[in-house]
């Protein structure tokens, strides 16, 4: 795991966890609008590092990774958790650390409900087949990550991913985001936003900030009809990031 990092370290934190598949750089414009008054921390997840090549264990593992980031380097204190996806449950996983403080955790289409074997092993094959043809540079996948995945500028920075996951960081990712989640009691000062939208498999974000909420009834959940799979930030961050500063207001 590597941690990027961007503005006055002297200010308050804000931390943001990436999705699968999704390079750390999609963080940029979050990044940039908040260095200005905060200390921005990027974590480049394992299996998706560019620079070196890395292995995904488990959320638990990475979420510990960061925990002690933000213990070592940040006092134990956060401002904004925030995290998209796969981001989004690791950053669940890493508020139940009780030795952190953190303010406010932004979740955005987190998978936190466990899911069938027929359907993990339906995305794990899906997966190894879009990193396969990225490798061979396939203009179908080019196209396809443009209109349904990421928008183009981030294809050069996720080729650079794929040219290195391993299908054991797939399995892995896939066994550990669709595994049993604990849902637990967040310190009582912790705000928190579940976003999701309502297309294919936001299903399963939807039932996991509803059974999150039972535990966290001051939790707040803003659903966006019509979007798929973290569509608002990936697409249409402008409105996300006025969600977040409306939330955080």
């Amino acid at each position: 795991m590597v941690f990027h990092t961007y503005g006055n370290k002297e200010n308050k934190a804000v931390v943001l966890i990436h999705g699968m598949l999704t390079p750390y750089q999609i963080w940029n414009r979050v990044a940039q609008e908040f260095s200005g008054s905060n200390y921005v921390i990027v974590p480049e997840l394992d299996a998706h590092t560019e620079d070196e090549t890395s292995a995904f264990i488990s959320v638990e593992d990475e979420a510990q990774k960061i925990a002690e980031y933000i213990t070592k380097e940040l006092n134990g204190e956060v401002y904004m958790l925030a995290g998209i996806s796969l981001g989004g449950r690791i950053a669940s996983e890493a508020a139940k650390n009780q030795s952190l403080k953190i303010d406010n955790l932004v979740i955005d289409g987190a998978p936190l409900m466990k899911v069938n074997g027929l359907f993990k092993g339906i995305m794990k094959n899906n997966y190894k087949t879009i990193l396969s043809k990225s490798r061979a540079r396939d203009p179908k996948v080019k196209a396809s990550f443009e209109r349904d995945f990421l928008p183009g500028e981030y294809w050069e920075p996720f080729l650079n991913i794929a040219d290195r996951m391993d299908k054991q960081s797939v399995d892995n990712i896939i066994g550990s985001a669709f595994a049993p989640f604990e849902f637990v009691k967040y310190p009582e000062g912790m705000k928190i936003l579940f976003m999701h939208g309502t297309k294919g498999n936001e299903s399963v974000s939807k039932k996991g900030a509803q059974k999150m909420k039972e535990l966290n009834p001051k939790m707040e959940i803003r659903c966006f009809d019509g979007l798929a799979h973290a569509e608002l930030f990936c697409f249409k961050q402008d409105m996300w990031l006025n969600e977040i500063r409306g939330f955080l207001a």
